[in-house]
């Protein structure tokens, strides 16, 4: 069936349908990863957006149970040059064509993803519209119609709305009554959109995780005696959050914490740094950064619209971290707090492990073991 994108400045990318054709738009980013289709896809971190693939060839190794980083996809869209619809792998329970049409989502392949990357790379990300309709220019306007991503309220859609645990077999509810395990130290987990992953790292290192809602109060915390907090990556605009910003604070006050991606810019605003907007962000599994502290440089996980500013740093506030690409802030650590702050995704799926330590050294401080221990 024929399908294509349009885009807010009336550009169009024609191809073909799979999945679900319902027409459905929102913010067009593309990810620069090679493999990890399905963990890409299933990131709460891409909710509203439509994701174009760099890689030429998408689907190949099919869906796998355990590596989805959310109960489903959470993007609306996904665009591609070429699909493979008969993955030919013995752990494949789906085609991504099938998965995706399971869970209403809309893909589009045949696309020039080459053009479609270089226009995105020039212009910004742009609001996009997928149908299967042959009315270009309705399609166009419908894309302009479509609300920027600050409007739209990314967080609550993905964050969970009870609090539960975390185990090697999934989510589990959680009763406030129960004793907390003996010797295995207490996480709390803000989930703006958490990915499985970061929970799973944390539980592989003894901890016993508890995931609280976005809106969760430094009371319910509190009463939860945590060792130690993850502040988890997630959708939108951090400015979009401001409430947040005060628990917050009061986390770095009280507790040792390590925040990932969208927790990392919401450490940056409790810090009284400023936040920008990237042109196009940076999406992939192949970004390198450069701790400051050991010099070595970790090729890294990265989904993310807005960056922390390096200019005027607050006192007490110092950069860890630099993306080799473009030179934005990409760590911070106060000397006040016990912080692990950090815009890129240290437990990747995808992309590679060369920054999982981080997790030895947090769960190290909050009364747990390294994954060499574990």
């Amino acid at each position: 069936m024929r399908a294509l994108l349009a885009l807010e400045d009336g550009s169009i990318f024609a191809g073909q349908a799979f999945g679900s054709p319902e027409p459905c738009g929102g913010e067009v980013v593309f990810n620069t990863a090679m493999t990890g289709y399905q963990e890409v896809l299933s990131d709460p971190s891409y909710f509203g957006q439509i994701v174009v693939f760099t890689t030429a060839h998408v689907g190949n190794y099919g869906i796998h149970a355990g590596e989805s980083e959310s109960l489903g996809p959470a993007a609306i869209g996904a665009v591609t040059r070429e699909v493979c619809a008969s993955p030919r792998h013995p752990d494949s329970l789906e085609s991504l064509p099938s998965w995706i049409a399971r869970h209403g989502r809309f893909g589009l392949t045949g696309v020039d993803t080459r053009k479609l990357t270089l226009h995105l790379r020039t212009k910004g990300n742009l609001r996009g519209w997928m149908t299967t309709s042959a009315d270009a220019q309705d399609a166009v306007e419908r894309a302009r119609a479509l609300p920027p991503m600050r409007e739209i309220p990314a967080v609550p859609s993905v964050s969970t709305s009870e609090a539960y645990v975390w185990t090697s077999r999934g989510r589990a509810p959680f009763d406030p009554a129960s004793h907390r395990t003996p010797r295995r130290p207490r996480v709390v987990v803000f989930d703006y959109g958490v990915k499985f992953n970061i929970l799973r790292e944390l539980e592989q290192r003894g901890c016993e995780v508890v995931v609280v809602p976005a809106n969760a109060g430094p009371e319910l915390v509190d009463a939860l005696e945590p060792d130690g907090v993850l502040l988890s990556n997630g959708p939108g605009d951090p400015e979009s959050l401001g409430e947040a910003v005060p628990v917050v604070r009061r986390m770095l006050e009280r507790y040792p914490t390590l925040a990932i991606c969208l927790g990392h810019q919401l450490v940056g605003m409790a810090l009284g740094c400023r936040i920008v907007k990237l042109p196009f962000g940076h999406h992939g599994a192949n970004h390198p950064v450069k701790n400051l502290e050991t010099e070595q440089v970790a090729i890294t996980s990265q989904n993310h619209n807005y960056a922390i500013a390096s200019d005027a740093l607050p006192a007490g506030v110092e950069i860890t971290h630099l993306n080799l690409n473009d030179g934005t802030v990409q760590g911070l650590r106060h000397r006040q707090y016990r912080l692990w702050s950090l815009q890129f995704h240290p437990e990747a799926s995808p992309g590679p492990h060369d920054a999982r330590e981080v997790f030895d050294r947090f769960v190290t401080t909050v009364g747990g073991r390294s994954a060499s221990s574990a």
